[in-house]
């Protein structure tokens, strides 16, 4: 199991980087940064670009994963967000990942007049994720999307990684069988398996929700191969909860925290 930490985007760029170098100095395997836009009417923050911030990240280290966790793809464009994947891509050496989901608060789209409603985005998110691995390909692409569409278009170089950096999607624990986001996630390269407390808060995963989500991944997938099965915890767990994610063959373990708490994270052994 390896060791990331999921970071907090309200901080000043230059203390984003300097966290980051000290946590691969540290022995952490990754560093994946929110992907916020401000903190909301109420909550006035310093917030940093996620994009720009991890291609400084990507020249000052030479072995952590790095990535976004989550980029809510609704609210961008994929042609941008595309170009942007493979930039890291390149400058990190073949190190980017790119983790999706909706994007939360809603806030985040209604304050620039966008519409939050959940279809919607769910609908722009599989459309956008198309786009993202088409341009990718570094061949001639085109596409006629529900809300995209794409001419002819070759986007060159390509990504060191490839058939694509890893696409992770975000799901909410418990996960229902059925439910979109888990569907979504079986079609790409893994899950970050979250638990939310009712005041936006995070809970543990529970390792049978852990069990289940892995367990219908492999069903729909027909096995794990070239999957990563990532859980978010607030804060290091305990030893217990440990051990259990790594006897279920938990990829990935993404400590998180508000900047402060990440910030004495980096600078200890995971």
């Amino acid at each position: 199991m390896r060791h990331g930490l999921h970071v907090p985007n309200f901080a000043a760029p230059a203390d984003l980087v300097e966290l980051g170098v000290s946590a691969e100095r540290s022995g952490w395997d990754g560093v994946l940064l929110w992907d916020h836009v401000y903190g909301g009417p109420d909550l006035p923050m310093p917030v940093a670009d996620p994009w720009v911030t991890l291609g400084a990240l990507a020249t000052a280290t030479s072995r952590v994963r790095l990535g976004t966790a989550v980029t809510p793809v609704p609210r961008r464009r994929p042609s941008k967000l595309a170009r942007e994947v493979a930039t890291l891509d390149h400058l990190s050496g073949g190190r980017a990942v790119l983790g999706v989901g909706l994007g939360n608060p809603p806030q985040e789209y209604t304050a620039f007049g966008a519409s939050a409603a959940p279809a919607e985005l769910a609908s722009r998110l599989d459309d956008g994720l198309t786009v993202l691995a088409g341009l990718w390909s570094g061949e001639p692409f085109s596409y006629d999307g529900p809300h995209e569409t794409v001419e002819k278009a070759q986007f060159l170089p390509a990504p060191v990684q490839q058939p694509r950096p890893p696409v992770w999607v975000a799901c909410l624990a418990p996960v229902p069988p059925g439910a979109g986001p888990l569907a979504r996630a079986a079609r790409w390269d893994g899950v970050i398996l979250a638990a939310m407390t009712g005041a936006g808060g995070i809970d543990p995963v529970a390792p049978d929700d852990v069990r289940a989500t892995r367990d219908e991944v492999a069903r729909r997938r027909g096995g794990l191969d070239g999957f990563a099965l990532a859980v978010v915890s607030a804060g290091p767990p305990a030893d217990p909860l440990r051990d259990a994610y790594d006897e279920l063959g938990v990829d990935w373990l993404l400590v998180t925290g508000w900047p402060e708490q990440v910030r004495e994270l980096a600078a200890t052994s995971p």
